[in-house]
């Protein structure tokens, strides 16, 4: 990934974060935090990752992310100086709960070694 793209996905990331708190008015998408920001190198295309504090309404806050990423990409368009807005795709981000998995493996093996 370029630098120009990976600055761009900083941005991205915080503004989103600022709209889905301060401007989306859904229920189902309480607790989200944006983690990254992939942008295709043409800038059709952009995977906003995501995780929720609820686990289990994964599918619902996906469901409810993409329905909402034309009001999002609209007031995004707004606030970042861009000739062309990317199409937003949220995706659950995995990387968190992995970690966290190997984290008890690691923990687990250690105590067996005690």
């Amino acid at each position: 990934m370029s630098i120009k793209l990976d600055r761009l996905g900083h941005i991205f990331t915080e503004e989103i974060s600022k709209i889905i708190n301060e401007e989306v008015k859904d229920e189902d998408i309480n607790f989200v935090t944006i983690t990254a920001v992939d942008i295709s190198s043409d800038l059709s295309y952009a995977k906003v990752y995501f995780t929720n504090l609820i686990d289990k309404d994964r599918d619902k806050v996906t469901k409810a992310l993409n329905k909402a990423s034309g009001f999002i990409r609209g007031k995004l368009f707004d606030t970042v100086e861009i000739r062309k807005m990317p199409e937003l795709t949220f995706v659950y981000d995995e990387s968190i709960a992995y970690g966290n998995k190997i984290e008890k493996i690691i923990e687990d093996i250690n105590q067996e070694e005690k």
